[in-house]
């Protein structure tokens, strides 16, 4: 009996530890339960929140990406137009740089045209200059065109006869009386011009010796054709028609330059030429404002009676002048004179009637009595 009721207790504490266990274990399962629930609520918290929150981010990138859009939208337009005007404008200049270059090519046409031309014309200088007969009218020409450039109608002549029959290019009329100078224009230039182109040093002396040959009998034949005592000046003209033969020919043949000088032949380049007209122009006014002398002098005495005229009308006038400021002078003192009464005037003082008695005991003042005898003035002199 004893065994039975330890089993007894042992059992009843068997049950109430069973019994305490599952009461723990299902309060724990309650408690996890719990916490189950909590955690679900939160994840569904947490879960609502990202929802909001990716629908806030959704609308965000959406705003975003529209935004996005419209600025990449906007630059693509300003590019465009950019693009669109850079290439208008790279158009335009493209047209303009055409044009210019159109303009420049119709400019070297017309200049190539000019070329052309001037070279048909040096071939037809060269081809004057070859024949004796043109090369001397060639010469001929331009000393003609400079000789009537500078002296007046009359004072010149060409191909006019001497009395040995000879015929200059030229004779230019002198003042006073004196004999005309003569001018010859031909020239060797066919001996010049081989020994211009003379290359080897043999051929070049060889054309120099020939070239200052020729020159020399022209030198000679000008000095005794065109020289006459009486009827034509000592020394005569031969004259060059260019520059740079006229240098050459004073560089490698001065000593044919000194004796032509020496026959009293002047060999002159257009330059020089020019520069004789002038001088004998102004040679020629001088002699006709010689003659005209007497005319000058009377132009000068009538001149000086409009002066001496002109010197009385002016001094009257002066003295009219004068006069007038006198009389301003004097009307001047008349206003200065007619001020001071004014002023005098606006001095006046008015008195009552009985201060009439005392205002005639004083001295010098004048009293003046008023039409209707209430009001006298007193003028008070203060000179």
């Amino acid at each position: 009996m004893a065994i039975a009721a330890v089993a007894a207790v042992l059992l009843v504490l068997t049950i109430a530890f069973l019994l305490r266990g599952a009461a723990r274990r299902r309060q724990e399962a309650l408690q996890r339960a719990a916490e189950a629930e909590a955690r679900l609520s939160e994840l569904v918290r947490v879960q609502s929140e990202m929802q909001g929150r990716l629908s806030s981010m959704a609308e965000t990138l959406s705003a975003r990406q529209s935004e996005l859009n419209q600025a990449v939208s906007q630059r693509l337009d300003g590019m465009t137009h950019r693009i669109g005007a850079t290439l208008t404008e790279q158009t335009r200049s493209t047209h303009e740089n055409l044009r210019r270059l159109q303009e420049r090519l119709a400019v070297i046409d017309a200049a190539q045209n000019n070329i052309q031309t001037l070279a048909k014309d040096v071939v037809g200088l060269q081809a004057i200059l070859s024949n004796k007969q043109t090369r001397g009218a060639f010469g001929q020409g331009r000393m003609e065109a400079i000789v009537a450039d500078g002296l007046p109608l009359g004072a010149y002549a060409f191909q006019t006869m001497l009395s040995n029959g000879t015929r200059p290019d030229c004779t230019i009329r002198m003042p006073n009386g004196a004999p005309p100078l003569v001018i010859d224009a031909k020239f060797p230039l066919e001996a010049w011009n081989a020994f211009r182109e003379a290359a080897a040093p043999e051929a070049r002396r060889a054309a120099a010796q020939a070239f200052r040959r020729d020159l020399e009998v022209h030198i000679r034949d000008v000095s005794e054709k065109y020289l006459i005592a009486g009827e034509t000046q000592e020394m005569a003209f031969l004259f060059v028609p260019s520059e740079s033969i006229f240098a050459e020919i004073h560089e490698h043949f001065e000593n044919v330059v000194q004796k032509a000088q020496r026959s009293r032949v002047v060999i002159v380049s257009p330059s020089l030429l020019m520069l004789s007209i002038q001088v004998i122009q102004a040679v020629l006014k001088d002699q006709r404002m010689r003659e005209q002398a007497h005319l000058i002098q009377g132009e000068v005495a009538l001149l000086m009676e409009d002066l001496s005229r002109l010197d009385d009308r002016t001094r009257k006038l002066q003295a009219h002048f004068l006069a007038a400021q006198k009389d301003v002078e004097q009307i001047i003192t008349s206003t200065d004179k007619l001020n001071r009464r004014g002023a005098k005037i606006g001095a006046l003082e008015l008195e009552a009637p009985a201060e009439a008695e005392t205002a005639r005991d004083i001295p010098q003042a004048k009293v003046v009595e008023s039409r209707t005898g209430l009001l006298k003035l007193r003028v008070v002199d203060e000179e």
